[in-house]
Protein backbone atom coordinates (compact mmCIF):
# COMPACT_ATOMS: atom_id res chain seq x y z
CA UNK A 1 0.00 0.00 0.00
CA UNK A 2 2.90 2.08 0.42
CA UNK A 3 3.86 2.51 -3.32
CA UNK A 4 -0.12 3.10 -4.01
CA UNK A 5 0.07 5.74 -1.40
CA UNK A 6 3.21 7.42 -2.44
CA UNK A 7 1.53 7.36 -6.15
CA UNK A 8 -1.29 9.28 -5.05
CA UNK A 9 0.62 11.95 -3.66
CA UNK A 10 2.40 12.28 -6.44
CA UNK A 11 -0.33 12.77 -8.86
CA UNK A 12 -2.22 14.57 -6.38
CA UNK A 13 0.18 17.18 -7.39
CA UNK A 14 0.02 17.16 -11.11
CA UNK A 15 -3.58 17.77 -10.53
CA UNK A 16 -2.97 21.14 -11.19
CA UNK A 17 -3.29 23.23 -14.31
CA UNK A 18 0.33 25.30 -14.27
CA UNK A 19 2.12 22.15 -12.89
CA UNK A 20 0.89 20.04 -15.72
CA UNK A 21 1.77 22.41 -17.99
CA UNK A 22 5.49 23.23 -16.52
CA UNK A 23 5.67 19.02 -16.52
CA UNK A 24 4.33 19.01 -20.38
CA UNK A 25 7.21 21.62 -21.41
CA UNK A 26 10.03 19.83 -19.21
CA UNK A 27 9.72 17.03 -21.37
CA UNK A 28 11.33 18.22 -24.09
CA UNK A 29 13.93 20.74 -22.47
CA UNK A 30 15.08 21.92 -19.06
CA UNK A 31 13.60 25.74 -18.05
CA UNK A 32 14.77 28.08 -15.90
CA UNK A 33 12.05 29.85 -13.32
CA UNK A 34 12.32 32.93 -15.15
CA UNK A 35 11.05 30.98 -18.56
CA UNK A 36 8.01 29.61 -16.69
CA UNK A 37 7.20 33.01 -15.48
CA UNK A 38 7.59 34.55 -18.84
CA UNK A 39 5.50 32.28 -20.57
CA UNK A 40 2.43 31.40 -18.24
CA UNK A 41 2.44 35.17 -16.64
CA UNK A 42 2.87 33.99 -12.87
CA UNK A 43 4.91 35.75 -10.20
CA UNK A 44 8.38 34.14 -9.27
CA UNK A 45 7.28 33.54 -5.87
CA UNK A 46 4.26 31.50 -7.86
CA UNK A 47 6.27 29.66 -9.73
CA UNK A 48 8.69 28.47 -7.39
CA UNK A 49 5.72 27.17 -5.17
CA UNK A 50 4.92 25.27 -7.61
CA UNK A 51 8.53 23.77 -8.26
CA UNK A 52 8.91 23.26 -4.81
CA UNK A 53 5.90 20.89 -4.69
CA UNK A 54 7.10 19.15 -7.73
CA UNK A 55 10.62 18.89 -6.09
CA UNK A 56 9.30 17.75 -2.86
CA UNK A 57 7.60 14.87 -4.66
CA UNK A 58 10.86 14.30 -6.87
CA UNK A 59 9.19 14.77 -10.08
CA UNK A 60 11.64 17.55 -10.86
CA UNK A 61 15.32 18.10 -10.31
CA UNK A 62 17.06 21.43 -10.15
CA UNK A 63 20.48 21.95 -11.39
CA UNK A 64 21.87 25.19 -10.15
CA UNK A 65 24.50 27.06 -12.38
CA UNK A 66 25.22 30.53 -10.98
CA UNK A 67 22.76 32.59 -9.96
CA UNK A 68 20.17 30.42 -11.60
CA UNK A 69 18.54 27.46 -11.25
CA UNK A 70 17.55 24.89 -13.98
CA UNK A 71 14.58 22.15 -13.51
CA UNK A 72 14.29 19.10 -15.84
CA UNK A 73 11.74 16.33 -15.37
CA UNK A 74 13.08 13.30 -13.03
CA UNK A 75 10.53 10.54 -13.71
CA UNK A 76 12.65 7.71 -15.11
CA UNK A 77 11.93 5.63 -11.76
CA UNK A 78 7.77 6.97 -12.34
CA UNK A 79 6.39 5.23 -15.34
CA UNK A 80 2.94 5.79 -14.29
CA UNK A 81 3.91 10.10 -14.78
CA UNK A 82 5.79 9.34 -17.91
CA UNK A 83 2.97 7.36 -19.37
CA UNK A 84 0.84 10.51 -18.70
CA UNK A 85 3.22 12.97 -19.99
CA UNK A 86 3.38 10.88 -23.35
CA UNK A 87 -0.07 12.11 -23.61
CA UNK A 88 0.33 15.88 -23.15
CA UNK A 89 0.51 18.44 -25.80
CA UNK A 90 4.33 19.18 -27.00
CA UNK A 91 5.51 22.60 -26.18
CA UNK A 92 5.00 24.20 -29.63
CA UNK A 93 0.99 23.63 -29.34
CA UNK A 94 1.06 24.54 -25.63
CA UNK A 95 3.56 27.98 -26.28
CA UNK A 96 0.79 28.34 -29.37
CA UNK A 97 -2.02 28.07 -26.99
CA UNK A 98 -0.79 30.96 -25.09
CA UNK A 99 0.48 32.74 -27.35
CA UNK A 100 3.86 32.78 -26.58
CA UNK A 101 6.73 32.88 -29.41
CA UNK A 102 8.75 30.25 -27.30
CA UNK A 103 12.38 29.62 -25.57
CA UNK A 104 13.55 33.10 -25.59
CA UNK A 105 14.68 33.70 -21.88
CA UNK A 106 16.24 36.81 -19.96
CA UNK A 107 18.33 34.21 -17.77
CA UNK A 108 20.56 33.62 -19.97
Amino acid sequence: MIQIGEAAEKLKVLGDKTRLTMLSLLKEREYCVCEFVDILEISQPGISQHLRKLKDQGIVKEDRRGQWVYYSLNVEDKPYIKELLQHMPDSRTILSDLNKEGGSSACK
